[in-house]
């Protein structure tokens, strides 16, 4: 009788063990936050008593009526090599440092994958076990806060480090260069996503028109009636584009004459080479002679970025193709494909909204071991087929509220040391909002993680687009401005980025220079140390000096460097026209602005432009100064 209530007992135990859920963070290889309080939870029957085993200690709770539970665990110091038992589960592989949550749009989530250019020798001989991410899967709510979000730890190998976000990894390199303890990256980014979209209703609530778009489409079966309607407009613009383009399974073979099609001059958008708006499919064609040291192996077409996708043929063999603008073109061409003498490349562009070309000062060429063909100048051209524009599609991850509570709300529990935050670009078409949806991100999250100092170290916005030859108007600069201004809420920190942009991509490769300024900001932010200089010159106030104005700034470490002309100011009078303008330095941290066209001046820009590559002031340490207006 004992002996079969022993077996009842047992297997009743084990019953409920197997129904406790972890979240996907608390799991194998997690890095836990050092030096404050840990929150474990999770999920269980009702009820059911929860014994957590760490370090030798044990910690028990009992869920609540609902199935939730958590326990508190006490500070620890960093340290590697940790086992943890929960109930019948045990993790392994814990290590014990600091935790930073990465967030934000594109420029965060790029991987290593797409630096490749630049950073091919690191990934190759990149291993370092207490450098960890955990790549949040995307996710949105509307209506109610997850409980969870998908995603694994783990560590930098060559293989792991292409998923790494490259602004987080070298963050996390610099970070545990400097203090030699576990980082860990929570990378939880999203392409394309205005800051609305990661704040909570209450975040917004001074922002009602945000919320209205929030309850529009949370309405019952709006989000899965949308996505089915435009999916099939999309299938049926498609379709009727391959139905009318005749060169589909023609053009694209190696032999096809094509003497009576136009040039074009490749790389270049259509509309500015006198092919006008054309939406639709466009062919290009262009022989190349390959040497015979070249022939049959294998190698690689780069066509730089396309807008909007391609597919593209080598010798009538389809190679690659991408289906938006933004990802470089690296297709690999086979063995056996390339021959001795002339041959063939071939691709179709599908252009979306008439705007349709070849990102210009971007690779264009084969290469083959060390030997590269090169593939622009004059291509033949034809049309396939014009079509209108094509049907939108609607992001509903951009909506307001949707990414807090899909993906900011179920991380509450885990500790953290501080947010980096790459993220503006979508936003600067309305920038006047930014600095106050920013901050109310700021204080948002800080109330989800009922830390009111936690640390927010974020990446003002890189230069992009081509530089003006006068002063502009720009939401770029105003956002950037925003930005600036951003630094006034407590335990923040700014990377500048002005100097690290490329004027064809609103995704720069140089993502290196912004994770160690990030790096650099937080050790002051979130480490205190003040003796170390991390950021370029802040503009701090002005006085008029007659038909000047006398600028002073703060953070200029050993002084503004002077060995230059310094460029990238303008000047404007009462009518608020601005003109460039001279300066000067006057001393260690202030700098004389004038212009003999303003005799009554009254505000001062610096580096008010999309691209302000001309802008030099920066301080004796290097670093750039912030954009800023005086207004």
């Amino acid at each position: 009788m004992r002996k079969i209530i022993f077996l009842i007992v047992l297997f009743t135990t084990i019953g409920v063990y197997a129904q406790i859920k972890l979240p996907s963070l608390v799991s194998d290889g997690m890095i836990l936050q050092r030096e404050t309080p840990i929150t474990i939870w999770g999920w269980s029957s009702p009820n059911e008593r929860i014994h957590v085993t760490f370090q030798n200690e044990t910690y028990t709770t009992r869920a609540d009526r609902n199935g939730n539970w958590n326990v508190e665990l006490p500070k620890y110091q960093a340290g590697t090599g940790y086992t943890m038992q929960i109930n019948n589960i045990e993790i392994k592989d814990i290590l014990i440092g600091d935790v930073w949550l990465c967030s934000g749009q594109s420029n965060m989530e790029i991987t290593m994958r797409r630096l490749l250019d630049l950073y091919a020798d690191e990934v190759k001989n990149a291993h370092n076990s207490h450098i960890r991410q955990f790549r949040v899967a995307q996710q949105f709510n509307f209506i109610n806060e997850e409980t969870d979000v998908r995603g694994e730890w783990k560590s930098v190998t060559p293989e792991n480090l292409l998923d790494f976000s490259g602004v987080a990894y070298f963050f996390a390199q610099k970070m545990y260069e400097t203090y030699g303890v576990p980082i860990g990256l929570i990378q939880n980014a999203q392409g394309g996503t205005p800051v609305e979209a990661w704040i909570s209703r209450e975040g917004l609530k001074n922002f009602p028109n945000y919320i209205t778009q929030a309850q529009r489409v949370s309405a019952p079966g709006y989000i899965d009636s949308t996505r089915t309607a435009e999916q099939q407009h999309s299938r049926q613009w498609h379709s009727e584009l391959n139905r009318k383009d005749s060169g589909i399974n023609r053009y694209n073979k190696k032999d096809f004459d094509d003497s009576d099609w136009g040039i074009f001059s490749l790389p270049s958008y259509w509309a500015d080479k006198g092919v006008g708006q054309v939406n639709g499919s466009l062919w290009f064609r262009k022989n190349v002679e390959i040497p015979a040291s070249m022939a049959g192996k294998s190698g690689v077409l780069r066509l730089g970025c396309i807008v909007d996708a391609d597919s593209a043929f080598v010798n009538g063999v389809f190679v690659g193709t991408t289906g938006y603008q933004y990802p470089p073109r690296i297709y690999t061409i086979p063995e056996g494909v390339l021959t001795d003498g002339k041959n063939n490349v071939t691709i179709r562009v599908i252009s979306n909204g008439g705007r349709g070309g070849f990102v210009e000062e971007k690779p264009y060429k084969i290469i083959v071991d060390n030997h590269e063909i090169d593939l622009t100048g004059d291509w033949k051209f034809n049309i396939g087929a014009e079509m209108q524009p094509a049907p939108g599609q609607t992001f509903f991850q951009y909506t307001p509220i949707g990414l807090y509570n899909g993906l900011i709300a179920p991380l509450k529990n885990y500790a953290l040391k501080g947010v980096l935050w790459y993220q503006g670009e979508s936003n600067t078409g309305r920038a006047e909002n930014y600095e106050q949806l920013m901050t109310n991100l700021i204080n948002d999250w800080r109330k989800t993680w009922k830390n009111p100092q936690m640390p927010f170290i974020y990446v003002q916005l890189a230069n992009f687009m081509r530089e003006s030859k006068q002063p502009q108007e720009t939401g770029w600069a105003v956002l950037r401005d925003a930005q600036r201004r951003l630094l006034q809420v407590p335990n923040t920190g700014m990377a500048v980025a002005i100097d690290v942009g490329e004027w064809n991509d609103i995704h720069p490769l140089n993502k290196k220079a912004v994770g160690q300024r990030l790096a650099l900001e937080a050790r002051r932010v979130a480490f205190n140390e003040t003796n170390i200089v991390s950021q370029g010159p802040l503009y701090e106030s002005m006085e008029i000096d007659g038909n000047s104005i006398i600028l002073t700034f703060s953070s200029v470490g050993s002084g503004i460097y002077t060995n230059l002309d310094l460029s990238g100011f303008a000047i404007a009078g009462e009518n608020g026209k601005y003109v460039w303008a001279n300066s000067v330095p006057i001393t260690h941290n202030r700098i004389k602005v004038w212009s003999n066209e303003i005799q009554n001046p009254v505000s001062v820009r610096y580096a008010w432009a999309n691209n302000p590559i001309s802008a030099n002031l920066r301080n004796k340490e290097g670093f750039p100064a912030s954009p800023f207006t005086t207004k």
